[in-house]
């Protein structure tokens, strides 16, 4: 994912050099994406009267190596003061072309820099454009889909600049021939101070930060003419261009009308600068002129709000910082006893056996008629959907069906008025299953969102939801996210079986053993040194098979992903049932194997698995029970495990994976804070 990020201050004086400190430090705070190179733009001139122009810097490389190469630029006056200036910063995860400072952001539109853009997403139809353009005469200096985004932007105005066409008209006119996902940030020589950003199928929030009050908290959006189309359905580059004017803006009031804003692709980045802010909706256009916001779209649907609520943020700057922890993903991990937690905190009553989620409260005699129950969600909140499947059968005793939401889209998979579909994802902003809602709710489906983050396109575009208050998640692997999920969905299992005399007994066990479970994962974390002395017998290897069954399974998908992810070993999670339709073949005593084997109604059967292993000269690193000296005597080593409640034994039996794949990614020198891509130090570009 790459990393957006732009700082606007109006009448509010500041250094260039801190601009880019402000830029630098943005980035930084969006590392977690993943990237392989990054950029900045920013005024040129050294002086008042000089032609001042757009400044580009990039390099390929972490955010430090941006940062060496702006503070070497000779030609920069550091100290030169801004009354008001556009700043805008990029990490990019290479899509279109490899790895470099030509193909990284900020993209222009001519060696003049006369337009530039930032661009999240990817342009699906971009060699239509580029064809379009190369006829035109432009010629492309890069590989990627977002040069046709600034050489676009570029044509356009000067096919209209004698119309007095407006930057965000511009824009406007712009995006109604792309498609795909995108969330884009404009700069220009041609409107300087001005900054145009939209957002479509990726996430975009704007922060606003001002010493008086702000003329609403509500913005009103405005509505402009749609575009002709005269190509059979197909958007007209080359159409006539109408002027739509600006009336409603959002300001501070009074005659001080000094502000700032921030543009980021997470709110992680602005949160040090302000906290209230505004999530841009799909096809929202916002543009800052003369330090006034206003939001715009192109058409009206059906289902448009009419307004742009600005939010306060309950997030606290110590919450994406590390503490003594080397790195986010340790501390995400080590903090799994206080995030779930917080997500069971006024939702599960222990002394009455009561669980109340109030985001779905109003709707669940709704989903009690429910004909099925569909869980969509990709990666591991797909997993944590799979490892609560079983328990949810039980205790609704309805159909449940565990999609993966790219698999869901390609199927074209039918849904029914009478169905419940519930989307999972820690952002709210993951593309494929957002797509997916998008499918479930144009059929007329009940619309449930699990996600971490308020104000994310998924909670807006569900009818209810579950936050699972886990708490900001920076590092690049999903752990606490996990475990939080997880307990959202059993809670949701447990509330929906409130009703069954039958199920009683069954819902106490359960609500005992989640209100042992903080107590039980500091025990495993206890172990951390243990598994670190596993880690280094295992660093070195290639592969890695995880195995296990029942409630177990989804450990096993989860616990490879995070091996795979981080540490860049080929692992698989394998249903140890299937073991003798073609996994076995891949044991011997060179492959390492871990086998998630505790006491449940699986036990025999896992041991049956065990002694196939042992039978084909492997050596099982076996997770176990506390005091299980049966399964103990088949391990070549063993991590030893609290049991608890069938049901919630995959919460605690995650844990040591999350830890192992941690400990190998920092053996093998590999940087646990970003995914592939991000290290070395590559050519530079600055113009």
């Amino acid at each position: 994912m790459c990393g957006i990020f732009a700082y606007v201050n109006h009448l509010v004086p500041i250094k260039r050099k801190e601009v880019l400190e402000i830029l630098i430090k943005g980035l930084q705070r969006l590392e977690y994406r993943g990237y392989d190179s990054a950029g900045v733009a920013i005024d040129g001139g050294n002086s008042y009267n000089e032609d001042e122009g757009i400044r580009i810097i990039k390099k390929r490389g972490k955010v430090k190596v941006l940062e060496e190469e702006i503070y070497i630029q000779e030609d920069l006056d550091m100290e030169r003061v801004f009354n008001t200036h556009v700043g805008i910063a990029h990490t990019r995860w290479a899509t279109h072309g490899e790895p470099n400072a030509v193909n990284s952001h900020p993209q222009r539109s001519s060696t003049n820099n006369e337009f530039v853009v930032i661009h999240n997403g990817i342009i699906t139809n971009y060699k239509d454009v580029k064809k379009f353009l190369q006829n035109k005469g432009h010629v492309f200096e890069s590989d990627t889909d977002t040069e046709v985004i600034a050489k676009l932007v570029f044509h356009l105005y000067e096919k209209h600049k004698d119309d007095k066409i407006t930057f965000r008209e511009l824009v406007e006119h712009t995006i109604q021939q792309l498609e795909g996902a995108y969330a884009l940030v404009f700069k220009s020589i041609h409107f300087p101070g001005e900054c145009v950003v939209t957002r479509r199928g990726s996430p975009l929030l704007i922060g606003v930060k001002s010493n008086t009050r702000l003329s609403t908290d509500h913005i009103p959006i405005l509505y402009s003419k749609d575009l002709p189309d005269q190509r059979g359905g197909k958007k007209n580059i080359t159409a006539n261009i109408a002027r739509h004017p600006s009336t409603t803006e959002f300001h501070p009031v009074g005659p001080e009308r000094e502000v700032e804003y921030f543009f980021a692709s997470d709110a992680s980045a602005v949160i040090e600068h302000t906290n209230q802010v505004i999530y841009l909706e799909d096809d929202d256009v916002a543009s800052v002129v003369d330090g006034c916001l206003s939001i715009h779209r192109v058409k009206r649907t059906i289902d448009d709000s009419t307004v742009r609520e600005v939010i306060t943020l309950k997030m606290e700057i110590q919450q994406i910082m590390k503490g003594n922890f080397s790195s986010f993903m340790q501390k995400e991990i080590f903090e799994q006893p206080e995030s779930v937690v917080n997500t069971m905190r006024g939702r599960v009553n222990f002394e009455t056996n009561q669980v109340n989620l109030g985001g779905i409260k109003d709707y669940m005699s709704e989903i009690r008629r429910c004909r099925r129950l569909l869980f969509i969600a990709c990666g591991t909140s797909y997993h944590s959907a799979v490892a609560t499947r079983q328990l949810l059968e039980e205790l609704t005793e309805l159909p449940v069906m565990v999609e993966l939401a790219s698999d869901f889209l390609d199927r074209s998979t039918p849904v029914f008025r009478d169905d419940v579909c519930f989307f999972i994802s820690q952002s709210g902003e993951t593309a494929d299953t957002l797509m997916a809602l998008r499918y479930c709710k144009t059929r007329g489906a009940l619309i449930v969102g699990i996600t971490n983050t308020v104000g994310s396109s998924i909670c807006r575009e569900s009818h209810c939801g579950v936050h699972i208050n886990a708490g900001p998640e920076i590092g690049v692997a999903s752990t606490k996210a996990y475990t939080s999920q997880f307990i959202s969905l059993v809670m949701f299992g447990l509330m929906m079986s409130d009703d069954r005399i039958s199920l009683q007994s069954r819902r106490a066990e359960i609500i005992r053993g989640l209100q042992r479970l903080p107590e039980q994962i500091k025990e495993v974390l206890k172990v951390d040194e243990q598994i670190h002395s596993l880690a280094q017998e295992l660093y070195q290897q290639k592969s890695l098979l995880v195995m296990g069954r029942g409630y177990n399974f989804a450990t096993c998908l989860e616990g490879a992903l995070k091996i795979k992810e981080l540490t860049y070993m080929h692992s698989e999670g394998i249903l140890a049932g299937e073991l003798k339709h073609g996994p076995l073949a891949l044991v011997d005593k060179a492959m390492p194997v871990i086998m998630i084997v505790t006491r449940d109604h699986v036990y025999p059967k896992c041991m049956n698995a065990l002694q196939q292993v042992k039978a084909r000269h492997g050596n099982p690193v076996i997770i176990c029970n506390q005091g299980d000296e049966e399964t103990k005597m088949n391990a070549y080593k063993n991590i030893e495990v609290p049991c608890t409640v069938d049901c919630l034994q995959a919460i605690v039996s995650i844990i040591p994976m999350q830890l192992l794949s941690y400990h190998i990614a920092t053996l093998r020198s590999l940087d646990v804070r970003v995914w592939f891509g991000c290290s070395g130090k590559g050519q530079a570009v600055a113009y």
